[in-house]
């Protein structure tokens, strides 16, 4: 299975991009993540076209995430975190497909902190992690996929001083990741490049930091 991640940011606008990568990679599931679109926004047609099924669940304006499937229709088992109902915010899914659970997740960011954000933050993570620790217990093969919002770890970024006191490289963030690791989890980027250094999955769209390699 060929699994991907994107964190697309506004589904509706980046569309075409979408579709493109789609026809050129061909992965067999994709998560997205930051849809910014309504349930009834969400481009399904234009997705079976190009031969995907899809589950996702909506937000206007902020969050939103996605499973897609390449020839097939994801099995929804859940669109929602457990463990907080009075959390509204479009930031978890959960299909089957091929016998193989999915979770797709957008974790939030936690900036500013200190603050109510960063504390929404950890308290999301400890959520993630007891659902997590049910999910191992299944004994199904189980991918968890999407935004962390989290450096793991200092060489996961490029040199700086200006992320000092960014939620992101916070020690109660980084302990969330090395938590699931310690569960049992696979970080696969990790197992596959072990010691690679400036090895980025994000760049900022500001101040040229895709150019210069700043992820």
């Amino acid at each position: 299975m060929k699994l991907a991640t994107f964190n697309i940011n506004n589904i509706n606008s980046r569309l075409e991009n979408l579709l493109a990568w789609l026809a050129r990679a061909k992965p067999d599931v994709v998560c997205l993540q930051e849809l910014k679109s309504r349930d009834t926004q969400f481009p399904l047609t234009r997705l079976a076209n190009a031969g995907y099924g899809a589950v996702w669940k909506g937000e206007p304006t902020w969050n939103g995430v996605a499973i897609l499937a390449r020839g097939a229709e994801p099995v929804l088992t859940r669109d929602a975190l457990p463990g907080d109902d009075a959390d509204r915010q479009a930031r978890y899914i959960e299909a089957a497909v091929d016998g193989v659970v999915i979770a797709c997740l957008y974790a939030p960011n936690g900036n500013p902190r200190p603050g109510p954000k960063f504390d929404y933050k950890l308290a999301w993570h400890q959520r993630f992690a007891a659902h997590a620790t049910d999910l191992l217990d299944t004994g199904l093969p189980v991918a968890l996929a999407g935004d962390f919002n989290i450096v793991p770890e200092p060489r996961d970024i490029y040199e700086t001083r200006s992320y000092d006191d960014n939620a992101l490289v916070q020690p109660e963030s980084r302990a969330a990741f090395a938590a699931l690791i310690e569960q049992g989890w696979t970080d696969a980027l990790r197992k596959v490049f072990p010691r690679e250094e400036k090895l980025y999955t994000f760049w900022d769209y500001r101040r040229n930091r895709w150019p210069r390699d700043a992820g």
